[in-house]
């Protein structure tokens, strides 16, 4: 028996060696909660989640992937699309719009607009059920450009020449070393032309606008948050606070809706949970603090 127990001695030790180092752990993530500042919410409850799309869109994956997992974590119950974007690419802002919708089709989708959400930022907030903005906030810009500068003087002025081999008559359509000739422009004006309508179409079926109304305000122009309000571009003035406050209704959250911001890139996963934990516990605290806020006035008579 005395052997039995001496063998078994070890294990006893370990577990409670490892018992201590949990119990401090959880210790430690008290102590340091309020001294993180934002990650993403710790992974339980019903949530808003909040995609930001920031600077020019020249590429959709990120952000698409980031909607995609969204999309399919059931215990987010909505998103907000914080856009603070001049926009970008046709293409990019056209796959993520496309990913949007279907996110739209899944669960409600709130965009939040910062300082700007203009030309291809503005495209991709156009499906969402609803569309918040700062009463500064540009926004607008519904349109399409194509630049070319041409050198062609100054490489004659200077002595240079270019020899073009090329299949066919357009295939040096916008070179940037011969004029621009009637059929050139031609052929850039229609594909300007049916980008854009497909911009308008956008824009008159996310917001549920008439297309000739949509062409009216789509001359390239842009608006304030205020003026867009007033055009029915956005539906109402608001932060991003605002924004999340409206999605958790959208979507039936009671109290405030927890937060969910998506990880930071291949973050190591101890490091992730630790982040996760904290902001837990900060949510928390600030509910409880809350709490106690709320019965105190409601005390005083």
């Amino acid at each position: 028996m005395l052997d039995v127990a001496m063998k078994k001695r070890p294990l006893i030790v370990g577990l409670a060696v490892l018992s201590g180092v949990f119990l401090f752990f959880w210790l430690l993530v008290f102590v340091t909660a309020g001294m993180m500042g934002r990650t993403s919410s710790f992974p339980i409850g019903e949530k808003v989640g909040v995609i930001e799309v920031t600077g020019v869109i020249a590429s959709s994956k990120l952000i698409n992937e980031r909607i995609i997992r969204f999309k399919e974590d059931s215990s987010i119950k909505a998103v907000v699309l914080r856009v603070d974007s001049p926009g970008g690419g046709v293409g990019p802002s056209q796959e993520i719009y496309a990913e949007v919708k279907k996110l739209v089709a899944v669960k409600p989708v709130v965009v939040s607009m910062g300082s700007v959400a203009a030309s291809g930022g503005y495209y991709i907030a156009a499906p969402a059920g609803k569309i918040l903005a700062n009463p500064g906030t540009i926004t607008g810009s519904i349109g399409v450009i194509m630049e070319f500068t041409n050198i062609k003087e100054l490489l004659d002025k200077i002595g240079l020449s270019n020899q073009v081999v090329k299949s066919g008559q357009h295939k040096d359509i916008g070179s940037p070393i011969r004029p621009m000739t009637e059929a050139d422009r031609k052929i850039l004006q229609s594909m300007i032309d049916d980008v854009h309508l497909q911009f308008i179409t956008a824009v008159a079926e996310g917001r549920n606008i008439d297309p000739d109304k949509v062409r009216l305000l789509a001359d390239g122009r842009i608006y304030s948050g205020r003026q867009a309000l007033e055009a029915g571009l956005v539906d109402q003035l608001g932060n991003l606070q605002d924004a999340i406050a409206v999605a958790g209704t959208m979507a039936g959250i009671k109290d405030t809706p927890r937060v969910v911001y998506p990880p930071r890139e291949k973050a190591p996963f101890l490091e992730y949970f630790v982040e996760e934990t904290i902001s837990q516990v900060r949510q928390e605290l600030h509910e409880q603090s809350a709490g106690g806020l709320k019965y105190l006035w409601s005390g005083v008579k």
